[in-house]
């Protein structure tokens, strides 16, 4: 069914998969348990990977990582990698942006 929204869900984790944010804009999954199994299952699916795109559960996960953030855009199977790729990089932007200001 159509949708306006393009993203279901922002995840940034930590080296170890744990959520340091997590904002999800649906009821796919509702409950906080079943977010953090989710969270884990792409930690573990993905954080050995090269690749940038995965399918978990239905759903299409572009995924960077830099040092020590883990920053994951979820959305349907059938949206657009691209478009999702293209929130990945403005967030991955603006928060490297802003770490590497508090360093000075």
């Amino acid at each position: 069914e159509p949708s306006l929204y393009t993203v279901k869900a922002i995840i940034i984790l930590d080296n170890d998969g744990e959520r340091l944010f997590a904002k999800y804009y649906d009821d796919t999954y509702p409950s906080v348990k079943e977010q953090r199994a989710f969270e884990k299952n792409i930690f573990s699916k993905t954080h050995r990977s090269d690749s940038e795109i995965a399918l978990l559960d239905g759903l299409t996960v572009v995924y960077k990582s830099s040092i020590d953030l883990y920053c994951c855009v979820i959305g349907s199977a059938t949206q657009n990698e691209l478009m999702l790729t293209a929130v990945l990089n403005c967030l991955f932007d603006s928060l490297s942006q802003m770490l590497r200001y508090g360093d000075t």
